[in-house]
């Protein structure tokens, strides 16, 4: 291979993009690089100036006129860090939210359109020559903690919770298909019915894949959020994920206006509990029980969203 096959298939591989965009209007009113901040701080469960600078290499100046841009437009909201005053925490405002949803939108319809084109007998072909691009120009360096992306499901990502949820406890605990019955019951409810300004399900993703996952419902009581589902793959631990996860729930349900948010698990799954306490989840109630085919010893959590520090 030499320099101008690279710079070759790079204008070959711009082309189809940029053809894509041209023809939908991928981001509009946005440019690339707007759309890519707004991508984001949508996607990211804290974000400051300092992050974006970092994480998509932009200069000050250009990011400041960015963020000037979407908080005249109503995107954003900036607020002084409270864990450091010298910086800048930026959040999006709801209109914020359904604006990066609309731009995630067209560019999955665009993305499912170019897929359209490429059989699916040769789609598994695809996908292996760009793991091995990702893979030969990562330089062989382990998955670092900025590697990893929250974002929204996608078409088949609920399925996916439902079934590597059954698959690893069943690998790490021996739980019977009595759990995985209860996670699809979870699951269906709130794809059938859920109100998306309250409730949301986040997908943790390296390389392509997803590797973690979290949701956040409302509860029974009043002003009650209840975090469920919390599964990190046991290739992608050590990333920080879990904090992640549970943070971007605090995070939303703070947000929305819940007052407390809630959680039951079993003191067996000892490092999602050390997660919890982390972020400030205190042990109400705990009692013993027979499920999934194991005797099991149940516990309640909970978080005073109004105490627990940002």
């Amino acid at each position: 291979m030499t320099v101008q096959d690279v710079r070759a298939f790079n204008r070959f591989y711009t082309n189809v993009i940029g053809a894509l965009d041209y023809s939908r209007h991928l981001y509009a009113p946005y440019t690339l690089t707007e759309s890519r901040v707004l991508y984001e701080l949508a996607h990211s469960p804290r974000t400051d100036a300092a992050d974006l600078r970092s994480e998509l290499s932009l200069d000050a100046g250009y990011l400041s006129r960015i963020l000037n841009k979407f908080e005249k437009d109503g995107l954003i909201e900036r607020t002084p860090s409270r864990r450091d005053p010298r910086r800048t925490r930026i959040t999006l405002t709801a209109h914020g939210r359904e604006t990066a949803a609309l731009l995630a939108e067209r560019a999955n319809e665009s993305v499912g359109a170019l897929l359209a084109t490429v059989p699916s007998a040769e789609r598994p072909r695809l996908t292996e020559a760009m793991s091995t691009v990702r893979e030969l120009l990562s330089d062989g360096r382990p998955p670092r903690r900025e590697d990893v992306l929250l974002r929204e499901p996608g078409p088949g990502d609920l399925g996916w919770i439902v079934s590597r949820n059954a698959a690893l406890y069943a690998a790490e605990y021996g739980w019977n298909a009595d759990y995985e019955g209860l996670v699809a019951r979870i699951v269906a409810d709130f794809a059938e019915d859920h109100d998306p300004h309250l409730e949301r399900v986040w997908i943790a993703e390296l390389d392509g894949r997803p590797v973690g996952c979290v949701m956040c419902v409302r509860d029974d009581a009043p002003a009650t959020a209840r975090l469920r589902l919390l599964l990190v793959e046991p290739e992608a631990r050590g990333l920080g994920i879990g904090d992640r996860l549970v943070r971007a729930v605090i995070d939303f349900a703070r947000d929305v206006g819940y007052r407390d948010l809630v959680l039951w698990t079993n003191d067996v799954l000892s490092s999602a509990r050390r997660i919890y306490q982390r972020h400030g989840f205190v042990l109400v109630a705990e009692k013993p029980h027979r499920s999934f085919g194991k005797d099991l010893n149940g516990q309640d959590w909970r978080l005073d969203l109004h105490g627990a520090p940002e």
